[in-house]
C-alpha cells in the first residue's frame, strides 16, 4: 500500500477492502488511486460502488471482497422478496442512490442487502429513520437494483402512470428513474446488442407481466434478454428522454430521433412511440450512415433490370415510381438513383418524411405537417425553385399526385414511392387514387417494384441439388441450359452469421417500362395482371423470376424468395 499514500486520506476504512483486490488482481494500484481522486472531487457514491460504476471491477469481485473483509453473508438472489418490506417514510431515491433493499423485518429489527457495508453512515441513517436495529447483508448492486425496481417501481409509479394526468412530482420521479445507472445500463446494452447484431429496428414492448425486447436483423425479428417488467416504464421513458420526447404524455403516439455514438459508428435513431393496453410501445430505427452504400450492384439490380432502369433515369422528364411494401428498401433505391443524378448540372429537391439520409449537393426539405409543411404545399413551393429533379418520399394522396405529374408534365423528373404488391400494380394504384388516366400514360415512365430477400453467408452456405420434378414446378427449368440440374443454396450458420446461415439482405426486382402498348392498356382501365403479362412479354423479368435467378446464383435461398413474394 506504499505506492497508494495520496490516496490514504480517501481510503480511511476501505484499506482491508482495496488491498484484498489488488492482492486477488481484481484491481490494479493505478485504478484504485483514479477512483481515489473522483471521490475527493465530491459525489454521493461510494468507493465499491464507484469501482464498478467505472468497470474497473466486476460487481460480483467487489460483493466477494466485501464479504472477505467484513464476514457477512452473501445474499442470493431469491432472497430478495417481491414486496416493500421498509416503511413508506423511506424513499425510494435514497435507496437507490445508497443501494439498499430490505430482506425481512422481525421483532429484532430490520434485515437488509447492502452494496457497501463498510459506509458507516449507512447503518446510522437508518437506524434513526427506522426507529430499529438494522442487520447487513452483502448484495450485488445489480441484483439490488432489480430488486428496487421490483417492488417500488412497479407499487409507486406503474400505477401512476395509468392515471388519466400527471402532477409535476410524478414527472420528476419519473424523469429520476430514468436517469438511474442501472436503466442508463439497460438501454446502452439494448443499443450494443442491436448494432452487434446488424438489427434495423428495436422494438420495446411491455405486456402485462414482462417487457419484451425484439431486434430486426435482416428483415426478421428475434427477442433478446430484456429488461425485469417492473422497469418497463422507466426503461421507455429513457427512449423517450434521450429522443427529447414528453415523458409525461403516454396517451398520444410521439416521434422523436436520436443522434449517437456507438463502437466510434455515429448512429441516427428514429424513435416512435403509441399508447397500448400496458404503456407505451416503442420502436427505434436504426439508420447507420457507414453502412449504406448507394449502389446499384450491391443493392441486387440484375445487369439487364439496371440497364433498363438507367435507361428511364436519365430522360429528361417523367415519373419513375419504386413500389413495395413497407420496409422493401425503397428509399435506398431511391436514395441510389438521386446519387447517380446528382451532378453540378442538376438542381435536385426532395420532400420527405423523414429525411432518413443526408446527400452532399442535394435540397432535402423535412416534412411538418403540424405547421401546415406537408408533402402537397412543400411541392407547390419547389417548383417555383426551379429544379431539375425532384423527390417525393411518398405519394399518399391524389394532391400530392397531381402536383407530381404537373411537375413531371412541365420538363422536370420526379421520382417517388408507392405502396403497392408490384410494379403493374402502381398503374392500378394511380388510377384508384384518382388520377386521370391520360395524365398517368403521359407522365410514368417507368414503374420498380421490389423486396428485400436475406443473403446468403458466403461462409457457411451448402450446396443443394434439386430434383427434376421440383425445378419443373417451381419454373427453376426455365432458367436452366439444356440438360442442366438445378443446384440450390441452403443455411448452415457460423461465427460470421451467428449462427443464423444469413449475413445481410439483397433486392429483388421488377422494372415494368410504360410501353406503347401497356398505355393503351392504361386508357382502357386494363387490369394489373393484364399489364404485367404484356410487360413479362416485353422483356420484364418478374419478381419471382429474378428471385429464381439470385437462388441459382447462390446468393439466397428458394425459401427468403418463397416468403417475400407469396408464390404459389
Amino acid at each position: 500500500m506504499v505506492a497508494l499514500a495520496e490516496s490514504a486520506p480517501i481510503l480511511e476504512g476501505y484499506e482491508a477492502f482495496s488491498s484484498y483486490l489488488i492482492d486477488h488482481g481484481s484491481l490494479r494500484p493505478a485504478d484504485l488511486n483514479r477512483a481515489c481522486r473522483l471521490l475527493a472531487e465530491g459525489g454521493e457514491d461510494t468507493l465499491p460502488v464507484l469501482l464498478v460504476k467505472l468497470g474497473l471491477v466486476a460487481e460480483r469481485d467487489v460483493a466477494q471482497a466485501l464479504v472477505a473483509v467484513t464476514g457477512l453473508e452473501m445474499v442470493a438472489v431469491t432472497d430478495y422478496p417481491e414486496a416493500p418490506v421498509l416503511p413508506e417514510n423511506l424513499s425510494l431515491r435514497f435507496l437507490q442512490s445508497r443501494r439498499v433493499a430490505a430482506l425481512a423485518q422481525d421483532e429484532k429489527g430490520f434485515l437488509v442487502a447492502v452494496a457497501d457495508p463498510l459506509d458507516g453512515y449507512l447503518k446510522q441513517a437508518l437506524e434513526l429513520a427506522l426507529g430499529a436495529s438494522v442487520s447487513f447483508r452483502i448484495g450485488v448492486i445489480s441484483e439490488i437494483d432489480n430488486a428496487l425496481a421490483r417492488q417500488y417501481v412497479e407499487t409507486e409509479t406503474v400505477a401512476t402512470l395509468d392515471e388519466a394526468g400527471f402532477d409535476e412530482e410524478d414527472v420528476e420521479h419519473l424523469r429520476d428513474m430514468a436517469s438511474e445507472a442501472p436503466v442508463i445500463r439497460s438501454v446502452n446494452q439494448i443499443l450494443q446488442q442491436a448494432v452487434d447484431l446488424r438489427a434495423s429496428d428495436i422494438h420495446i414492448e411491455p405486456f402485462e407481466d414482462a417487457l419484451i425486447v425484439r431486434l430486426r436483423v435482416d428483415g426478421i425479428l428475434r427477442p433478446i434478454d430484456s429488461p425485469p417488467a417492473a422497469s418497463a416504464a422507466a426503461t421507455i421513458s429513457r427512449v423517450k428522454l434521450m429522443a427529447n420526447l414528453n415523458i409525461a404524455e403516454r396517451r398520444l403516439p410521439q416521434d422523436g430521433r436520436i443522434k449517437i455514438q456507438v463502437q466510434g459508428k455515429e448512429l441516427d435513431l428514429r424513435v416512435s412511440t403509441v399508447p397500448t393496453l400496458y404503456g407505451e410501445s416503442v420502436v427505434v430505427r436504426l439508420l447507420d450512415k457507414e453502412q449504406v452504400t448507394l449502389d446499384f450492384s450491391t443493392l441486387g439490380f440484375a445487369e439487364d433490370t439496371l440497364e433498363r432502369f438507367l435507361q428511364v433515369l436519365n430522360l429528361p422528364h417523367g415519373i419513375i415510381l419504386i413500389t413495395g411494401p413497407t420496409g422493401s428498401g425503397k428509399s435506398t433505391t431511391l436514395y441510389t438513383a438521386l446519387d447517380k443524378l446528382n451532378t453540378q448540372e442538376r438542381k435536385i429537391i426532395t420532400v420527405e418524411d423523414p429525411v432518413e439520409y443526408q446527400l452532399t449537393g442535394v435540397n432535402q426539405i423535412q416534412v411538418k405537417p403540424e405547421i401546415g409543411l406537408d408533402f402537397a404545399s412543400a411541392l407547390r413551393s419547389i417548383v417555383r425553385q426551379d429544379p431539375d429533379v425532384i423527390m417525393i418520399g411518398e405519394m399518399r394522396d391524389l394532391e400530392t399526385a397531381r402536383i407530381a405529374v404537373q411537375s413531371a408534365l412541365t420538363g422536370h423528373l420526379v421520382l417517388s414511392t408507392l405502396h403497392t404488391n408490384d410494379a403493374a400494380g402502381g398503374v392500378t394504384r394511380l388510377l384508384d387514387m384518382g388520377l386521370e388516366d391520360y395524365l398517368i400514360t403521359s407522365t410514368v415512365n417507368g414503374i420498380l417494384g421490389q423486396r428485400l430477400v436475406r443473403r446468403l453467408c458466403d461462409h457457411c452456405k451448402q450446396p443443394l441439388e434439386v430434383l427434376p420434378e421440383v425445378a419443373e414446378e417451381t419454373g427453376l427449368v426455365d432458367l436452366l441450359p439444356e440438360d442442366g440440374n438445378a443446384v440450390l443454396y441452403r443455411p448452415v450458420g457460423c461465427e460470421h452469421c451467428n449462427g443464423i446461415g444469413y449475413r445481410g439482405r439483397l433486392a429483388i426486382q421488377e422494372f415494368l417500362v410504360l410501353s406503347d402498348e401497356i398505355r393503351r392498356q392504361v386508357l382502357h382501365h386494363a387490369q394489373a395482371r393484364e399489364i404485367e403479362q404484356t410487360a413479362v412479354s416485353e422483356g420484364m423479368r418478374t419478381m419471382y423470376q429474378d428471385g429464381l435467378q439470385k437462388a441459382l446464383q447462390g446468393l439466397t435461398t428458394m425459401e427468403e424468395v418463397l416468403r417475400v413474394t407469396c408464390e404459389d
